[in-house]
């Protein structure tokens, strides 16, 4: 019998939407500034993440993350037609090609 935390890794399409209702809040500070690198290697600029409203404890770490994040241009909560207070949208930095 497996533990949860030894299962395998999960792989997640890297589209610029990001539902985090499918991970445990502890996998999130790891799990969110590798998924924003690996979507600007791919030219995705423009993301969504999906925390759901809930008590907002996971908008909060998922903005403070954000914060800390350098390649983090900027983010806001997503309009009402993007989730509301749900979803936060944010602009990565384009890569700097030499």
């Amino acid at each position: 019998m497996r533990k949860d935390d030894e299962s395998e890794p999960v792989e997640i399409p890297i589209d610029g939407i990001l539902d985090l209702h499918t991970f445990n809040p502890k996998e999130i500070k790891e799990l969110l500034p590798d998924y924003l690198s690996e979507c600007r290697k791919r030219g995705i600029l423009d993301v969504r993440i999906i925390h759901g409203k809930g008590t907002g404890a996971l908008r909060e770490t998922v903005h403070a993350i954000l914060r800390k994040t350098p390649e983090v241009e900027s983010f806001r909560l997503a309009g009402e037609d993007g989730g509301g207070w749900g979803a936060t949208v944010l602009r990565l930095r384009a890569k700097n090609i030499h």
